[in-house]
């Protein structure tokens, strides 16, 4: 059976230990690899390595040799397009049709876009006048923070991941991923890109493993490691901080949300109702930015619920090869686990179930794939843990609301504030309600739609720092002041 290794200064190499998990389709369940779990020696060794990697080669090169070399990973990845496609897909189950226009482009897009942006960030100066007269210049010089550890997450496994990896590069750094458990393989198999692209050894590791007492706590708590970023729930985020809160150093984090969605009276249905389904519903729910709350001004509400409950209902369930299928599984049956007592709780605190609420019938061949029905509720409370907790699965909760302050106020009870998407044709309000909602990325009458160049992040328990376009230098590069008394 296919063996999935660690890539450290170069190769791919074994764990010591011989620990070994499985790597399972969640289509069908069934066992596609083994992957080499790393221990604490792994993890040194790839720290090591990525530190090395700063004072060779790479820590000489100019901006205009590292961009080059990126570009040259971008590349890769799309002359290997299917490759990358086929195990992505593998690894995550979503269908073919998603993942080939968002995953593996974005995935190529991250080192091109940002290899890029680095060669055209001015920094600052400032003429001074001195006491004798003769003045002086300060100006800033942008360094590389160091080693880098990246941990990513599963649901747009090689897309999150070359989004930080792609920046923390071109700036200079060097790094050690963690992907995953449930996705490692587009990860690993970066590493024959970034050797044929001619990336230094060193400069690109990876290490499989899980969370706790494994390679993601053996990188955290690294010594040698100057910056840590992470994509994932809160719960772990705040772990993270502990760790890196040793040697003080710094960390990227984008965490939890629960989003709202708002649908005001004045709005075009059919594009509220068209963008809703894909962001309650894309990538089977599994979309940090999606709407697990959507609250519609009550003149339309009954219709927005029925149209969108149309919607749901027309997804086409299906495996990745499946070219007519639009939804996918669920990462794993653990993930199923969680998703499902989320639709258990809203059965059991009497929520009308429109649709869904349970799991699909399945052909054979698929029976034992992660799957659950795309499903929409009303008539819970507002304190119900279904509409103020992550469920990270393919369902939403619709509450109707009266008035745009009430709408405000419920889009913001949450400690989470990730992401909004606000539906109106009124462009005062949209511009108005926009300022207003504490989250890191507001969308008027669209969503999903990225401009890199932007910044990107949480607020308040949703995540820490801001990434994208030069955003990203503030984390992946050390700004220093040389003052020059002429």
């Amino acid at each position: 059976m296919k063996e999935i290794k660690h890539f450290i200064n170069g190769q791919y190499v074994g764990s010591a230990s011989g620990r070994l998990f499985d790597n399972v389709n969640p289509a069908n369940g069934q066992v596609i690899a083994r992957i080499h779990e790393a221990g604490e020696a792994e993890v040194d060794a790839a720290v090591k390595a990525a530190r090395a990697a700063l004072k060779g080669p790479w820590g000489r090169m100019s901006v205009a040799e590292r961009t080059e070399i990126l570009h040259r990973v971008a590349a890769g990845i799309t002359a290997r397009f299917d490759e990358f496609l086929e195990a992505e897909c593998q690894d995550t189950g979503k269908p073919k049709s998603l993942a080939s226009h968002i995953d593996i482009p974005r995935g190529a897009a991250n080192f091109s876009v940002f290899a890029d942006q680095v060669k055209n960030v001015p920094t600052e100066a400032f003429e001074m006048a001195t006491p004798d007269g003769s003045g002086a210049l300060n100006y800033g010089v942008r360094r590389p923070k160091g080693v880098i550890g990246v941990i990513s997450p599963w649901n747009l496994p090689l897309l999150l991941m070359t989004w930080k990896v792609g920046p923390a590069l071109a700036c200079g750094n060097t790094v050690v991923v963690k992907p995953s458990e449930e996705t490692p393989t587009t990860t690993a198999l970066l590493g024959e890109v970034m050797n044929a692209a001619g990336v230094p050894a060193g400069v690109y590791n990876v290490v499989h493993g899980f969370g706790g007492d494994s390679a993601g706590a053996f990188l955290t708590a690294h010594p040698d490691v100057d910056g840590i970023t992470f994509t994932g729930e809160t719960g772990t985020g705040e772990t993270i901080m502990r760790a890196a809160a040793k040697g003080v150093r710094q960390v990227s984090l984008e965490l939890g949300g629960k989003n709202a969605g708002i649908v005001f009276a004045d709005a075009d249905l059919d594009k509220a109702i068209e963008g809703t389904l894909r962001s309650a519903f894309a990538n089977c729910g599994q979309v940090c930015l999606g709407t697990e709350r959507v609250y519609v001004q009550r003149p339309i509400f009954d219709e927005f619920v029925a149209r969108l409950k149309a919607g749901a209902e027309a997804l086409v369930i299906g495996e990745p090869n499946d070219p007519k299928a639009n939804f996918g599984p669920l990462v794993s049956h653990k993930h199923r686990e969680k998703v499902l007592s989320y639709y258990q709780k809203a059965q059991d605190e009497g929520a009308t179930i429109v649709t869904g609420g349970g799991v699909p019938d399945m052909p054979q061949h698929l029976a034992g794939g992660a799957w659950v029905q795309p499903t929409i509720w009303t008539g819970l409370s507002d304190d119900s843990p279904v509409v103020t907790e992550e469920i990270f699965g393919p369902c939403c909760h619709i509450r109707p609301f009266d008035t745009e302050e009430e709408a405000v106020e419920l889009a913001n009870s949450l400690p989470y504030g990730l992401a909004s998407a606000i539906w109106t044709e009124n462009a005062s309000r949209a511009h108005r309600v926009a300022g207003q909602i504490e989250a890191g990325i507001v969308w008027v009458n669209s969503w999903f739609l990225r401009d890199l160049r932007t910044a990107f992040g949480g607020a308040k328990q949703s995540g820490i720092g801001r990434e994208g376009g030069v955003h990203s230098l503030e984390f992946y590069t050390e700004l220093k002041n040389v003052c020059v008394k002429l």
